[in-house]
């Protein structure tokens, strides 16, 4: 809630920072007069003992003297001051300091008590009250008049997010966007309202308060929220989630109240909040131990703010995040965040449309072609297609070209998906042969079963991601449903790497390991999400969440049931191994010419190797590669 109450409480909550500042201040004055004053004063002035004094006396040392009742301040003949105390019963030391030769004078001046005021207290007092009262004043300004020292130290009242001033000139437009159709026309319709509302008041509709934007990250919700902002030619403030998160109590609340309080007096405008899961998750219910009581807080603000403020206005609520499924209930009813716009992976229209919006600030040879690109890419984010786009520039430039070309897009597609080219790696003849054999297994293998992608590139030149070579398969479209058939084949297709090893060299290797892994979790996923065995039939023995960010599955079964399906993902894998050895076995010729041109070449075209795989079978010797056929 809105803080309430008489001005005059407002104005006394105001000055407690600046009397708590005084009383600081005041105490550190008292610690430097305490004990850092006095010891600098005492250590002008050394202390020894009366033997030391007549010590000095006998051997000449001694220039001036000036006694005191109790005390007998000396300098010697080097000009550093002592003191030692005064002994009543020496009545000789007058004549003896006047046989000597000492002249007697001031050599020490104690402080009077007005002195000692000025030069302890107010001297050094004044400077720190001006610096206090700065320091004060600077906090409370950055405060925006928040009481408390917490908003005085941290200034915790200012909302800190950024302010755009943008137009159809200097502003990021729609057409700056590809590969999100869908998305940039559910949100024309913010854009057509901030410029003609009054279209929308005739007839007596209102504008959505909020729009949160959701996808994976990189496909370009924060672009769109600016793209939107630009088309309407409005103000927009943009801020991160995890920035209202604060250390106190109180201090994310007050941020949100600012925020809305400055897109008021900007309005019509646009609040885009970045990440808003950080503040948006979902409450407890209130019976565990703990809890952040400061992000509940500041999501409790976020709601009453956003079923305060009139939509009339032209204030426009975007947010985006990548965890839709931990938001809050009551953030996304109706009123708040009622319209909900996916901003998905692109498809290969949109991915091809991305690449050649991000290529029209590269020169480009007259050969590349970005549908082919865009095939090789399927699943990759925006972001990921403009990183291609600059990989292949940098590519160019790497190998003295003035301008990109397809050879240029192609490696930088393997630099993102495998890693680059990793040059000082020098595999052995033996191991060379090894990995030609694991890959056209699963090239050979894909390419005789039937709907299988087809293969587009073998290459057994080792990467920095640790790969020692990989087999790209290419759809001629997107993908979004698949059978039972295909998914089996595309097992049979990772077993295929360790079925060559096994049928040429009679041995396994540990390049496998990265096949067996996604082997493993497709057949899983067969029977755990896609209901594909007769024994389990449809029913979810699995859940996923984080949809968005690789999808974190945890069974949701009893012990039994998971050994069950452990059993079944080991049959499902290992009689697709037994198709992939027997399929290579019958075309054991193919894999060892092809094999053999693949070590040949270290990279070898699709178009190659279905050249080879085509052809009429020549004699060819039989492979030694060191190890048993």
């Amino acid at each position: 809630m809105r803080e309430t109450g008489p001005q005059n409480e407002d104005k006394r909550k105001q000055r407690k920072p600046f009397f708590i500042s005084y009383g600081m201040v005041l105490l550190i004055m008292l610690l430097l007069n305490a004990f850092l004053f006095p010891a600098l004063l005492r250590g002008q002035v050394e202390s020894v003992d009366y033997g030391t004094f007549l010590s000095m006396l006998d051997n000449g040392k001694l220039s001036t003297v000036q006694l005191e009742e109790q005390q007998i301040y000396f300098v010697d003949t080097e000009d550093k001051v002592y003191q030692t105390n005064v002994i009543p019963q020496d009545y000789e030391i007058v004549p003896r300091l006047e046989a000597a030769g000492v002249s007697f004078g001031r050599v020490y001046q104690q402080q009077s008590l007005l002195q000692t005021i000025l030069v302890n207290w107010v001297l050094p007092f004044l400077p720190l009250i001006f610096l206090a009262t700065w320091i004060s004043r600077r906090f409370n300004q950055r405060a925006g008049g928040a009481p408390g020292l917490n908003a005085m130290m941290f200034g915790g009242g200012r909302s800190g997010a950024k302010q755009y001033v943008l137009d159809d000139k200097t502003g990021i437009q729609f057409s700056d966007v590809a590969g999100q159709d869908e998305a940039k026309e559910s949100l024309q319709e913010i854009v057509d309202f901030l410029h003609d509302p009054k279209k929308y008041e005739e007839i007596g509709a209102k504008m959505p308060k909020g729009a949160l934007l959701v996808g994976p990250p990189g496909t370009g919700k924060t672009l769109l929220a600016r793209a939107v902002a630009g088309e309407a030619g409005v103000p927009f403030f943009s801020i991160a989630g995890s920035e209202f998160v604060e250390m106190f109590v109180g201090m994310g609340a007050s941020k949100v109240r600012d925020l809305f309080k400055q897109a008021g007096e900007k309005a019509p405008c646009i609040v885009f909040i970045d990440e808003i899961d950080t503040i948006g998750k979902k409450r407890d219910s209130g019976q565990g131990m703990g809890g952040n009581d400061e992000r509940e807080q500041t999501l409790n603000q976020l709601l009453t703010e956003m079923d305060g403020f009139d939509a009339t206005k032209g204030v426009v609520i975007l947010a985006a995040t990548n965890r839709p499924e931990t938001l809050d209930p009551a953030l996304l009813r109706p009123g708040r965040f009622d319209r909900r716009v996916p901003v998905e992976l692109p498809d290969l229209q949109g991915r091809e449309a991305i690449l050649r919006l991000h290529a029209k600030k590269v020169k480009l040879a007259p050969d590349c072609d970005f549908n082919v690109v865009a095939r090789m890419t399927p699943g990759a984010s925006g972001a990921e297609l403009a990183n291609i786009v600059n990989e292949a520039a940098l590519g160019a430039v790497r190998h003295g070209r003035k301008s990109v070309t397809q050879p240029d897009l192609q490696e930088a597609v393997d630099t993102i998906l495998a890693g680059a080219q990793k040059k000082n790696a020098i595999l052995s003849d033996k191991e060379k042969r090894i990995v030609s054999y694991h890959e056209v297994g699963h090239a050979l293998v894909a390419a005789l079963q039937t709907n299988s992608a087809p293969v587009q590139k073998i290459t057994i030149v080792p990467r920095t991601s640790g790969a020692l070579g990989f087999t790209m398969q290419v759809d001629e479209g997107d993908r979004t449903l698949m059978n039972k058939d295909e998914l089996l084949n595309k097992i049979a297709t990772f077993t295929g790497g360790r079925a060559a090893e096994e049928l040429v060299f009679g041995n396994v290797t540990t390049g496998a390991s990265n096949d067996i892994e996604q082997a493993t979790k497709l057949a899983r996923a067969m029977i755990t999400r896609y209901g594909m065995t007769d024994d389990f039939d449809m029913v979810a023995l699995e859940t996923v969440n984080g949809a968005y960010l690789g999808g974190d599955a945890s069974l949701a079964c009893s012990a039994e049931t998971a050994a069950d399906i452990d059993k079944k993902v080991v049959e499902i894998v290992k009689a697709q191994h037994e198709k992939a050895s027997k399929l290579l076995a019958d075309h054991r010729q193919k894999l060892d010419e092809i094999s053999q041109y693949l070590y040949e070449r270290e990279t070898i075209t699709g178009q190659e190797f279905m050249d080879i795989l085509n052809a009429v079978p020549k004699s060819l010797p039989a492979a030694q590669p060191g190890g048993k056929e």
